[in-house]
């Protein structure tokens, strides 16, 4: 939809940058946009463009955010610019001038309702000329990434796009997608930072340059630790400990000397934000008067919401120009802390890494004190993408002329580290696509299966599949072709006949150990009955002999003459038939021929030798005894030892020989060399296997999320959701509903046994099955009350089935099962304080909120379900009033002008 466009200089009284205005002229002709900027660049301003321009037309603007806390944000910023008619805020509980021509909400609230059933009597995106996808890049969040990946895919091609994004690897490809799926896209690129950045390095030793002046490197003065020589590395890690990491408070006050504040300082986890506010002890960052605008400030804020101030610590800390702002804090609070420090009366704020997904809180500097943290997967790195989010707060537009980027020597790292990020490249995006029951049945409301398979598989994760698939199929074409050749190589080789003779050789290797077992067996036996026959055998009784001098050979011989040996037994003199003479010990006699007659010695005149293993050679007096001697052995069998005439190695020997003479018939032994073509059949075999796996991951990556969709379809059908392919009554319930599970939830709320619980314990049930808290340290104080426990237990039945279904499909999805909570919701709906509560809970307030939002955002959706009783309708409407109060519900400046509506689909109750 081309529409004219307006002159910037008519809407911004400043210079534009050259990306702005690239941008603007790509809306103007009618293109979607994706903006790829630096944190702090400006791009806002795109979106707020398409707002002017959308008021121009009389049109509407959706403009989404990722987070409940930023669409509060652009809400108060827009109702300020464009003034509080025209704008208007959606969230998961709450719905706000819905009818404005500017409409905030989070991108799962727009991608709920592209889902829900437009009438032609109310189209939520009638008019409306485009859609800002404020924080893009959120796509890459593994829990949330798919709701922007399906808005894109629904949105209808007429609405424009503008998609804006910090700098991510690979925009060219997020464009190129957005333009296949709905319609002409421009990329817009940039690298420009109004506020260039600077970046430093702060040991024990005090605060220096961490990169060279191009930027590509670590500064010259910057020195890499090394562990001192001879330490002992203990524990598990390689890695060497690095030095002490500095103070906070030292931090702090090097960068106070240097004009570098304010600060936001980066920690990963709440409790060590909390403990840096307590470390930093009296230190005062703010002056008289700063104090005392402070001090009023919070002073109207006690007023307002006495129960929402942080204990002492806190409020004391915030009026010396210090504050923590992190997930577990109240809301209420954070918003004041974020006020204070835009106005720079709070000098250090010290923050998870969520302050750095988009809240307009920019600082001089911004601290970030690790460069690796903990996830559910262990301890990792920062990627890329995490440390310039971070360092992109820094530099304030218009305040700043340089923005500065303090990293922090810590136990795991140093400046090495931190060099290396601070020159890195951003991440990739990566698809989080994920089908969902919800996803399944809003599908098939609309669509038949053919074009359900369609949109599912117009995903970023398939198109960055398919992009992979070029290059994977040349790779499969390569091994495809060296398995031809192989093949073509081999083609004569029967390679059945081959590995019979490999299994023939196996088991002639096999046969042939045992057969030298049992000869050695054999030979221990007869040895000590061949050394006592030999004591009495006489002179010119023919002997076998087996000796290293006689190099394996079994030699006849005759015993000529006996000697007195070393031990015992007498040592042996013997001529061989080779005209030998040996001295040797008995046991080198392996058969006595006492069957055969003695031969003559008498008349020989034997060498004199005295050492065991001597030998001399026979002389003509001797020969005609070593004739006689080989005259026998020709006659009779001499050459095999005795053992080997034992019953068990003959019977052996003769298996051998016959698997020998098998062997050797095989045609398979007439070929060249076969342990080259063992080889060759090796790599043939390595060739198929790995076509095989390369296919088989090929087909994954190309149908896991059909294949995903099919089996979230059998469930259903399992559960009655689905009639043939039609939803029911139960399946349309449940297309009405929003959260991790969404047939858990509709398979509660449709079982009957929530219909008559009061509404507290209602509340109870929902936050039970509807929230997860992974604290290993829970506890609360409120015991479950009775009948939300027992309701819970009757559901735990459908809970079982509908797991092992999931187990059998081979599908992932929590089905939230929460009691300890129980309590806790219960006491808040019966109208405990909320001082009361918190000090019954091991959880921190913002948790509790978080907890709280859940479950309210449950019980908004119940009213609007079909298949549920007048009864339970009833009851969630009273438990949602009695939960959504404050600090729970929003802040009163938000609730203005609200109308009734299910943010959760858009329909008029």
């Amino acid at each position: 939809m081309a529409a004219s466009g307006l002159d910037p200089a008519t809407i911004f009284p400043f210079q534009l940058d050259d990306f702005q205005l690239e941008a603007i002229e790509a809306l103007n002709r009618g293109h979607s946009v994706v903006v790829s900027a630096p944190t702090g660049s400006g791009k806002t301003l795109v979106g707020e463009y398409a707002i002017h321009r959308a008021l121009a037309h009389g049109q509407k603007v959706f403009y989404t955010t990722p987070l409940k806390a930023l669409s509060n944000q652009k809400l108060r910023d827009f109702r300020e610019a464009y003034g509080e008619h025209n704008v208007g805020l959606m969230t998961g509980d709450l719905s706000v001038n819905r009818e404005a021509s500017i409409v905030v909400m989070t991108t799962e609230i727009f991608r709920n309702m592209l889902y829900a059933e437009a009438d032609e009597h109310d189209d939520p995106l009638a008019d409306v000329e485009a859609v800002v996808l404020d924080e893009c890049h959120y796509m890459n969040d593994s829990q949330r990434g798919t709701v922007w990946e399906e808005s894109i895919i629904h949105c209808p091609p007429p609405v424009q796009l503008v998609a804006l994004s910090a700098t991510v690897a690979n925009a060219g490809q997020l464009t190129d997608w957005i333009e296949k799926v709905h319609g002409p896209t421009t990329l817009v690129l940039s690298d420009y930072r109004p506020v260039p950045l600077q970046f430093s390095f702060c040991s024990a030793k005090g605060l220096h340059p961490l990169l060279n002046d191009a930027g590509t490197g670590l500064h010259p003065n910057c020195k890499v630790w090394r562990a001192p020589k001879g330490h002992k590395r203990k524990g598990r890690s390689s890695k060497p400990p690095q030095p002490e990491p500095p103070p906070i408070s030292f931090v702090v006050a090097q960068m106070a000397e240097r004009d570098m504040l304010p600060a936001i300082y980066f920690i990963f986890s709440r409790r060590g934000c909390d403990k840096a506010v307590r470390d930093l002890g009296i230190q005062c960052l703010v002056n008289k008067e700063e104090q005392v605008r402070i001090q009023a400030r919070l002073t109207d804020y006690s007023n307002d919401n006495l129960e929402a101030v942080r204990d002492g610590i806190h409020a004391d800390a915030l009026l010396r120009g210090i504050a923590a702002h992190h997930a577990g804090v109240l809301p209420a609070w954070k918003e004041l802390i974020e006020e204070l420090f835009q106005q720079g009366l709070v000098k250090v704020v010290f923050a998870t890494e969520t302050l750095a997904a988009g809240i307009n809180m920019p600082a001089r500097t911004t601290v970030i004190a690790a460069l690796s943290k903990r996830t559910e997967r262990g301890h990792r790195p920062l990627m890329g993408s995490e440390f310039l989010q971070m360092a992109g707060r820094a530099g304030r537009r218009g305040l700043d002329s340089m923005g500065y980027v303090v990293t922090v020597q810590s136990r795991f790292e140093g400046v090495r580290e931190a060099g290396q990020l601070a020159t890195s490249p951003a991440d990739p995006l990566v698809s989080q696509f994920t089908p969902s029951y919800g996803m399944v049945l809003n599908l098939l409301q609309r669509h038949d299966l053919n074009k359900a398979r369609e949109l599912v598989e117009r995903s970023f994760g398939r198109y960055l599949a398919s992009l992979d698939l070029a290059e994977e199929e040349d790779v499969l074409s390569n091994l495809r072709l060296q398995l031809g050749q192989l093949e073509g190589m081999a083609e004569d080789i029967p390679w059945e006949d081959f590995e019979e003779y490999e299994k023939l050789r196996g088991r002639l290797r096999e046969e042939r150990r045992l057969l030298r077992i049992l000869q050695q067996q054999a030979e221990e036996t007869l040895a000590n009955e061949l050394t006592l026959a030999l004591q009495f055998a006489s002179f010119g009784t023919l002997v076998s002999l087996k000796s290293p001098q006689l190099r394996g050979r079994v030699t006849p011989a005759v015993i000529v003459d006996k000697i007195d040996g070393p031990g015992q037994f007498p040592l042996l003199l013997c001529l061989s038939d080779e005209n030998v003479w040996l001295l040797l010990p008995c046991h080198s006699v392996v058969s006595i021929h006492a069957e055969l007659s003695c031969l003559q010695v008498d008349g020989v005149a034997a060498p004199d030798l005295h050492k065991p293993g001597e030998l001399r050679h026979g002389d003509q007096a001797s020969g005609g005894l070593a004739l006689a001697v080989a005259h026998m052995a020709r006659r009779h069998d001499m050459t095999t030892p005795q053992y080997d005439l034992a019953g068990e190695v003959l019977t052996q020997a003769r298996m051998v020989q016959a698997l020998e003479q098998e062997q050797d018939a095989h045609p398979a032994h007439r070929w060249g060399d076969r342990k080259q073509l063992k080889k060759h059949r090796r790599r043939m075999e390595e060739l198929e296997q790995e076509i095989q796996e390369r296919q088989r991951l090929l087909h994954h990556r190309s149908n896991r999320h059909w294949e995903t969709f099919l089996a979230l379809l059998e469930i259903l059908q399992q559960f009655g959701c689905l009639d043939e392919l039609q939803p029911t009554e139960i399946g349309r319930t449940v297309a009405a509903l929003r959260g991790d599970n969404e047939l858990w939830l509709g398979l509660a709320l449709m079982s009957g046994h929530l219909d008559d619980l009061a509404p507290p314990d209602l509340a109870a049930v929902f936050e039970a099955i509807s929230t997860e808290v992974n604290r290993p340290d829970l506890w609360s104080g409120f015991p479950p009350p009775p009948a939300a426990e027992e309701a819970l237990h009757d559901l735990s039945g459908l809970r079982r089935e509908l797991l092992r279904a999931q187990e059998r499909f081979g599908v992932v999805v929590p089905a939230w099962w929460e009691p300890e909570l129980m309590g806790l919701v219960e006491a808040w709906a019966n109208g405990t304080d909320w001082s009361d509560l918190i000090a019954n809970t091991s959880l921190d307030e913002g948790d509790v909120v978080r907890i709280m939002r859940r479950t309210v955002d449950l019980l908004a959706q119940v009213p609007f379900c079909e298949a549920i009783s007048d009864q339970l309708r009833s009851h969630a409407r009273q438990a949602l009033r009695s939960i959504n109060r404050f600090p729970v519900a929003e802040a009163e400046d938000l609730l203005k002008q609200a109308g009734d509506q299910n943010p959760a689909t858009e329909r008029a109750a």
